[in-house]
């Protein structure tokens, strides 16, 4: 095959595109990419509502399920003759699929290519990280089970070095970590301005912000914790924070506030359209996205990362990891709330220095752009060539 030809790719994931979770984010950029590179891409997914996707085939139903901490579909066993006949008329190039993977569904397309005359290459995605040890025991018994299928693939990548533990530990495959293609043309900063002579800004108050799903991997009670601890040992210092997201904690978080005599400086604006993220995301002078564990990448750290005209602040979990490499010393325990606050405070005073402003700015800019979509995207192009040639 010439190594320019289009190529026919199949994405191939378990759940609806429907979802705004990780796992479609990563299909939907990088489906993207590859069809503005000239090939054709057809997403192979449970039943959807979408109608904006070219290619897009319906293979299944989900019911929904709670994983590894978060809310997602897991899907019916998915008709073998109806998936036969689809692998049959698209005869693929590649077949890309996002795992670990449902035998009920992935499982069953797998099979089918892999008795199709002309067998696609099969690329995996490891895309998880296990918050639990029963997710962890789970996953090995599914590795188990999927030993002979998972030896037919041609190769294997991860998203994060987590996801490539994961990979390795429950389903004995071998990844190289590429990451998540992130679209960040909407989440360039405005322009810093140049510091001023003497290196210092007009005192203000410090903006903090917290933007992400209110649910309790992601950290945003033991920033409300940490803002309460802040304001008990410094009174004096001038803060506003934005707690900006919707979920099951929003509430508490409310009374929390309220008990910790912080609710006039907190203020819960509720869910953000993505129009107006990068917007929120440039106007903070500390953005705090301190999840907790559970997370296999970070996007939302990409996405600040790349928008950021002040400092990003991450929990130290292992997929943030893989994105805040470089910048290690913005790496925070969350749980540590004395920690925590005195981490805001040095902060606080830090990013008033517009010199020392502008070079994190620099420097986080710099490590978002390794996940910018043309850039990954690029990467696992080259996987399919190399395996295909």
């Amino acid at each position: 095959m010439h190594s320019e030809q289009p190529l026919k790719i199949g994405l191939l994931l378990d759940d609806s595109l429907d979802r705004p979770d990780g796992v479609q984010q990563y299909v939907l950029a990088l489906g993207a990419w590859l069809t503005a590179q000239g090939h054709t891409v057809h997403y192979l997914a449970p039943s959807t509502q979408r109608t904006d996707l070219p290619n897009l085939h319906s293979i299944g139903r989900t019911m929904s399920v709670q994983f590894n901490g978060n809310r997602l579909g897991t899907p019916w066993p998915a008709s073998r003759r109806t998936i036969r006949k689809l692998v049959w008329q698209l005869d693929l190039d590649v077949l890309h699929v996002m795992a670990p993977y449902s035998p009920l569904l992935s499982g069953r397309v797998i099979k089918a290519a892999s008795r199709h005359a002309q067998k696609p290459a099969l690329i995996g995605s490891f895309m998880i990280y296990p918050e639990s040890r029963l997710v962890t025991i789970g996953a090995k018994l599914l590795g188990l089970i999927q030993r002979r299928q998972l030896k037919q693939f041609d190769d294997f990548i991860a998203i994060s070095e987590a996801a490539q533990d994961f990979a390795k530990t429950a389903f004995h495959c071998e990844t190289k970590v590429i990451g998540v293609p992130v679209n960040l043309k909407s989440f360039s900063p405005p322009a810093v301005e140049e510091p001023s002579l003497d290196g210092v800004s007009k005192p203000r108050g410090t903006s903090i912000l917290f933007l992400g799903r209110l649910v309790p991997r992601k950290g945003a009670a033991e920033l409300v914790e940490a803002l309460g601890q802040l304001k008990a040992s410094q009174p004096d210092l001038n803060w506003q924070a934005v707690i900006a997201g919707k979920g099951q904690l929003l509430q508490l978080l409310q009374h929390r506030a309220k008990e910790l005599k912080i609710a006039d400086q907190i203020e819960f604006p509720g869910f953000i359209a993505e129009s107006d993220k990068a917007a929120l995301l440039s106007s903070a002078d500390i953005i705090a996205l301190p999840a907790t564990g559970g997370e296999s990448f970070g996007i939302s750290v990409v996405e600040a990362l790349a928008a950021a005209t002040g400092v990003v602040l991450a929990g130290d979990n292992p997929g943030y990891r893989t994105v805040m490499r470089g910048l290690e010393t913005q790496l925070i325990d969350p749980k540590n709330t004395n920690q925590f606050a005195e981490t805001l405070s040095q902060w606080a005073t830090e990013i008033a220095n517009p010199k020392t402003r502008a070079q994190i700015t620099q420097a986080q800019q710099a490590a978002a752009a390794r996940f910018d979509t043309p850039t990954i995207g690029a990467k696992i192009e080259a996987v399919y060539r190399r395996v295909l040639s």
